[in-house]
């Protein structure tokens, strides 16, 4: 009985002791040590991942418009390049040009030659702009001789003409859009030959106004060889003339023309007012 009361009393012992140790406020919540480390880090792990991606955001935003300015700044080459194109539009660098016509003789000439020949022309110019440009032609101009002037020379018949070569300045004046005036002026080369028909004269017969104009007396009398028939003479001059031309649909201008030319050499003259119509393109 002495050993019973006495492991009673020891059991009752030990009971109030682990009573008391359980008792004590926050032993039994403690965590234990090896997961403290765990569980902490786990936490600010989000903050630091965005942390570190918010200032990605600005730098991408900020590479956006950097980008889009090349695209923006190539309007206005484009726009520059579109009137630099409209611009040259506005005249053609080169023209050229083909006539027809009659002549109206004029000065000594009128004297031996009468009027209505047939005249053609072809010509190009080159425009510095729509107003200013520099032309050059070729006109053929037939002179047909007169009744009168084939007595005086004793032929039946003759043939006689003239090949001109001009350079000109030539001043656009347009009106509007279909319509344009011009004018032209400048220095010239004439180069007038001919042969008269079944001719009687006598070499060695006096010269008269006609056999000096055609070019065969060299001093007072018609040679005694029988060149004389035939006649070649140049001369230099000049031109001025003057024109309006008219827009088609098509782009082709349609002109008309009016020049005086003047050429002389050794005392003798060629003057002739050619009348042409044609086109320009």
């Amino acid at each position: 009985m002495g050993k019973f009361a006495t492991a009673s009393a020891l059991k009752l012992l030990v009971l109030i002791s682990l009573t008391t140790i359980f008792a004590i406020p926050g032993f039994s919540q403690t965590a234990p040590a090896d997961q403290t480390p765990a569980a902490a880090p786990a936490a600010p792990a989000p903050d630091t991942q965005q942390e570190t991606q918010q200032p990605s955001a600005p730098a991408s935003t900020g590479k956006a418009p950097a980008a889009q300015q090349p695209a923006s700044g190539q309007e206005p080459a484009e726009e520059s390049t579109s009137r630099r194109k409209k611009r040259a539009h506005d005249f053609k660098t080169w023209n050229f040009n083909v006539g027809a016509g009659a002549n109206i003789d004029s000065g000594s000439t009128k004297t031996f030659v009468r009027g209505g020949g047939v005249v053609g022309t072809i010509g190009v110019a080159r425009n510095a702009n729509k107003y200013l440009g520099l032309r050059a032609d070729f006109i053929y101009a037939d002179l047909p001789l007169r009744d009168s002037t084939l007595a005086i020379a004793q032929a039946t018949g003759a043939t006689s003409y003239v090949l001109a070569f001009t350079l000109d300045p030539i001043i656009n004046i347009p009106v509007t859009k279909e319509f344009r005036g011009y004018v032209l002026f400048g220095p010239g080369f004439y180069h007038r030959a001919g042969s008269l028909n079944d001719d009687t004269a006598v070499p060695g017969s006096g010269c008269n106004p006609f056999w000096t104009w055609w070019g065969a007396c060299s001093s007072l009398s018609i040679p005694l060889s029988g060149s004389f028939v035939n006649s070649s003479q140049n001369e230099f001059g000049y031109n001025v003339g003057a024109g309006v031309a008219r827009k088609m649909p098509s782009g082709v201008e349609i002109y008309a023309e009016y020049r005086l030319t003047h050429g002389s050499a050794n005392g003798t003259t060629t003057d002739f007012r050619p009348i042409t119509v044609g086109v320009r393109w």
